[in-house]
Parts: C-alpha cells; structure tokens; sequence
C-alpha cells in the first residue's frame, strides 16, 4: 500500500464550489462560485441484471411504501425497432473459483494505487480496469483482474490519461472509454475524446469525439448496440454509434445536470434521475431511444446527487443515499415505478452515504458498500436491499473503508470491489464478498 505525504493540499471543483481537498479527496473548506463545473466524484454506474426483451413486471406496493407525488400519467412505451444484428463473440469458459466464506475476503491486489477507475466486467470473464488517479496524477494504464487467478495483471494503456470517465462495454466485446478529467493540474479541463479496448489485443485504439468535453457524464448501452451519452453539465446529448465509430447529436436533456443516475429499463427507455445544476435536482426523466427524446417523468422523493440507482428484476429501480449539500447527506432509498412513472420512499439505509457502490446480485437483491459518510469519512459498512421486504440488512463489512472505489459482479456471483481512496491511505487492495 502507497501512503501519500502526510500533507498535500489540491485545488479541485467540486459542486459549483471551489474546495480545498487532501488527498483523500474530502473537502475541508468551500466557496461557491457559479458556473464552476464539478469535477468530483462518479460512483460507477452499472446497469445490471438488464433483459433484452419484455415489459417491466407490475410492482407490488411494499410496507411503508409513501408516494413522492400525485399520479402522473403514463406514457406507453412506443415499440422499440428490431436492433441491428451484430457480432457478439463466444465467451470464453473460466475455471468456476471455490466460493469463499459469506463476506468480504481479500483478493490480488492492483498493480497502481487508483481511484475514480472505471472497472468492466469482459465477455471471458475477467474485468477490465481503466485510468484513474493516484496520489500523483491522472493516469493512463489499464490491468486486467482475473477471476481463476485473483490476479491482476497489466494490459494496454490508454493515450489519455483520464478519470471520471465512462467504461461501456459493446455488444462485439470492446470496451469504450468516454470522456472525464484530463492530466492538467493547473486548470480543469474535461475531455471529448473517447478510446475502445480491444481484450483480443490487449491494446486500446482512438475512435470518434465528442461534440465537447464532459465530466460528470453517464454512459448506457441502449438495447441495439448505440450507447447514450448524457450530462455533464450540459443539455446537448449525444449517442456513439459502434458502426461508424462516431458520436451523433440526439434530443436535449429537459432539465441540463451532472453527478446524476442514468438506468436502462426492460423497455429500452433509459431513466435520469436526480444530480446537480447550481442545485441539487429531484426532476427526473425519461430517453425513448425510438424517438431520440426526453421527456418528465415523476420527481424524486428527495432532491439527491451522487447517488447510485439499481434496475430490479422486477423492472423497478432502487434509488440510495447521496447528498444534498455538505450537511444532508441522505440514508433515504426510493423506488421508481415505469408503470405508473412515480417514486416512492421505501426503507431506509442504516448508515447515510454518498458516492458509495450498488451492485445488482445474481438473486435480485443489491449490494451497498462503502462510500463517504456525514462525518466526511469513509465507510468500510455494507448493506443488503432485499426487494421482497422493501428493506435493508447488514452484511459483513470490508478490510478497508473505502470510496471513489469500484465493484463488479462477477459470473460466480461475487462481488470485486476494487481500489479507491481510505481515510488513511489511497489503495491498491481489492476484496471479494460472496453472499
């Protein structure tokens, strides 16, 4: 494990603020200033446990379960077209690993401290992680962790250094990295490029830009093979067409954010929720990829960012935690409802975080892990949301508090969290928790 000097300051956006960071990356001291872009933190977004055909199963209402807003109307889905067929490439089988105690154990460790990585779980079976910082700087190399070895072990790096980018991976198998946070230290400057890993070579190759820069961005597979490209402080989105390797202008945003959610729905509509412009945002609205427009859908219970969002097997999805400024950092959970396109307050988390991980599990239930706490400090806590209950459970809690981390469900059915930043120390270390 690296350990940074005891005392190093750095200039950093943060929340339309200027605040002074230690290397943990915390904030200690803001000043607003307005139209300064965040450049903070994106908690992964995964979307997981995604179909690609049917509706979203009725829900059923749960204990407790209070609406956020009166009815809104709801929009039928408009059919989605027959997706372009494309080539998807047969996995390759992995040695299944035994499965260890129920909790988190430790696993190889990276080959660099990072933090704010994308981590991508490959067609094969091993995961891909991407760039990143480390107590130095932004980073441009990339490693590969394989699940039969609980190694990692480096592979082709990126021509940009970036973090807080996006990681999608294609239906061929390739992997493309979108914009983030460049390698200046002097001035913040978001990047418009993109790249696409390859894992049959290893290497990583430029494809098409951005019409502009964007951090704070969210990326989503759409079901035929176009990823969206949405926010980052801005309403022009765009979608990245595989076949072309070009990013093309679709509709706007109603509402212009960053630090948002964005979740594919069994239906092939993608829903934005919450996030920040000079505020912290409850609107949230819908992406018909039929049509290439948003549209409102009902608000969020509470106005929240760096949250994460969670597509259910039920085809709701479970909204938790964020913040809401330095002193509301938020234990609410809420659930969205495509049928009715309402929220609903559902149970609450027993420890309220931000920028924390949620990981959709192989028997439907979601993975809380770690995150940044009211107190400004890390958390090594995780917790279990359990639909059928409407409630969340504990469950072992890590070796590390970590946040600024990744976790990814692996073909076995754990969970690899991966990286980030302690309160004592940025990390190398990964572990694995097994249900």
């Amino acid at each position: 494990m690296r350990r940074p000097p005891p005392s190093i300051a750095r200039l950093e956006p943060m929340s339309h603020s200027i605040a002074f960071r230690s290397f943990h990356g915390r904030p200690k001291a803001a000043s607003h200033a307005m139209g300064l872009m965040v450049a903070g933190l994106i908690a992964g977004l995964a979307v997981a446990g995604c179909s690609s055909a049917g509706q979203p199963a009725q829900s059923q209402a749960l204990p407790g379960a209070t609406s956020s807003t009166a009815p809104v109307a709801s929009t039928a889905p408009v059919p989605l077209p027959s997706p372009t067929p494309t080539a998807t490439p047969t996995a390759t089988p992995i040695p299944t690993p035994t499965p260890g105690p129920a909790g988190f154990s430790a696993t190889g460790s990276m080959g660099a401290v990072r933090n704010r990585h994308t981590a991508t779980l490959l067609l094969d079976g091993r995961v891909l992680i991407v760039g990143g910082s480390d107590d130095h700087g932004r980073l441009t190399s990339a490693e590969l962790y394989d699940p039969a070895t609980g190694k990692f072990s480096p592979t082709g790096s990126m021509a940009h250094a970036r973090d807080s980018h996006t990681a999608t991976l294609l239906h061929d198998g390739r992997v493309l990295i979108v914009g983030g946070l460049d390698a200046s230290t002097t001035k913040v400057v978001y990047l418009a490029s993109a790249e696409l890993y390859d894992p049959t070579t290893g290497k990583f190759s430029p494809t098409g830009s951005m019409a502009h820069g964007r951090g704070a961005l969210t990326a989503t597979l759409l079901l035929d093979g176009r990823v969206l490209i949405a926010g980052g402080y801005g309403k022009l989105d765009e979608v990245y067409e595989p076949a072309t390797g070009k990013f093309a202008a679709t509709g706007s945003m109603v509402v212009a954010r960053g630090y948002h959610t964005a979740t594919l729905l069994h239906d092939g509509r993608v829903l934005i929720a919450g996030g920040e412009d000079f505020t912290f945002l409850s609107e949230a609205e819908l992406f018909d990829p039929t049509t290439g427009k948003f549209s409102r859908t009902g608000s969020l219970v509470h106005a929240r960012g760096n949250h994460t969002a969670t597509l259910l097997s039920d085809g709701r999805v479970l909204v938790a935690g964020g913040w809401a400024g330095s002193r509301a950092i938020l234990a609410s959970a809420e659930l969205y409802d495509p049928a009715s396109g309402r929220f609903a307050a559902v149970g609450s988390l027993a420890h309220a975080r931000y920028s924390h991980d949620a990981t959709s599990l192989s028997d439907g239930r979601v993975l809380i892990s770690g995150g940044i706490d009211a107190g400004a400090q890390s958390l090594k806590t995780a917790e279990v949301f359990d639909p059928s209950s409407g409630s969340f459970g504990p469950t072992a809690s890590m070796a590390f508090d970590r946040w600024a981390d990744t976790a990814t469900l692996l073909p076995d059915g754990s969970v690899l969290v991966a990286g980030g930043v302690s309160n004592t120390a940025a990390l190398t270390s990964a572990e694995l928790w097994w249900p």
